[in-house]
């Protein structure tokens, strides 16, 4: 007679009414936000509006996280629950994954067709008659509509803060393996050294990344109007700072739970996922630095 496993079911809940209700106040206060801005309306109420979705957020992941903890630490999941787990995990980072190459794909296509075409290169090259004069190069310094988009003056070099933030990641990817080793070891002190080096390692990534937006802001004209350049350039390096906005918090939610005593070095798959989440992070800045700052 085969044996099934205990799976626990946990109780109605309310988190996932609030989710749904943050995320719809974000969204919406986000786009009053960039349609007063376009509007030039100094007296917009889309930042409010989405402060206000953002705590309803905050509040949601962390009450909706503290249930899972509790009953975690209650000993009420089984090992087909940690499976589930793991799946879950494993289909979010796919889809992570998929989000970041439909904007490498925006860039690629941006490089190798629709620039050329505009400028008079290729099978579709007759849409150079929408700009005579444009020549394509890429990066573009120069913009088919310059009174429109106006070009910025210079780019990032690659070999400054970015080749600076690419070793920090790097070796934040080493660090955070050094800590899960650890915690295997069930070593509690290098697990937490290691990892609290980790966060450190995280937080000055972002205040690097934060520094080089400056500079761009500043000093190149180097903006989300200039240009499909600008444009491609902070989403894609934007979108990935917000990652590793949301990894770092990750991390020191673990170094608190392990501070606390949280993990054996038999379970410990809260740990596992936030350590998936940043080597993926990682591997998307590589990815990033190759693409957007080098070639």
């Amino acid at each position: 007679m085969s044996i099934h496993e205990e799976y626990y079911v946990p109780a109605q809940s309310k988190w996932p009414i609030i989710a749904t209700l943050g995320l719809l106040v974000s969204v919406y206060g986000v786009a009053t936000w960039f349609n007063d801005l376009k509007a030039e309306r100094a007296d917009s109420s889309g930042p409010l509006i989405f402060f206000v979705g953002g705590l309803l957020l905050a509040y949601m992941l962390f009450g909706w996280f503290g249930n899972v903890i509790k009953e975690s630490r209650s000993g009420l999941y089984s090992p087909q629950m940690d499976r589930s787990f793991r799946w879950g995990m494993s289909w979010f980072i796919f889809s992570e994954v998929m989000f970041f190459a439909a904007f490498f794909g925006v860039l690629f296509y941006i490089r190798y067709w629709s620039g050329p075409w505009l400028g008079g290169e290729g099978a579709k090259g007759i849409a150079n008659m929408l700009w005579p004069s444009f020549e394509y190069s890429w990066p573009m310094l120069n913009t088919p509509d310059p009174k429109l988009y106006p070009a910025p003056s210079g780019t990032i070099s690659p070999w400054g803060l970015p080749l600076i933030n690419t070793i920090l990641l790097v070796t934040s990817s080493f660090t955070l393996t050094f800590a899960h080793h650890a915690l295997r070891k069930n070593h509690r002190k290098p697990l937490t050294l290691w990892l609290a080096l980790t966060v450190l390692l995280g937080a000055a990534f972002l205040v690097l990344q934060v520094e080089e937006y400056i500079h761009a802001y500043t000093e190149l004209g180097l903006t989300l109007g200039s240009g499909i350049y600008g444009a491609t350039f902070f989403m894609l390096t934007g979108f990935h700072g917000a990652h590793v906005t949301f990894g770092a918090i990750m991390l020191t939610v673990m170094l608190i739970r392990i501070m606390r005593g949280h993990f054996s070095n038999e379970q410990h798959f809260g740990f596992e996922a936030a350590a998936w989440y940043w080597h993926f992070v990682d591997v998307v800045w590589i990815g990033l630095f190759v693409f957007v700052y080098v070639i």
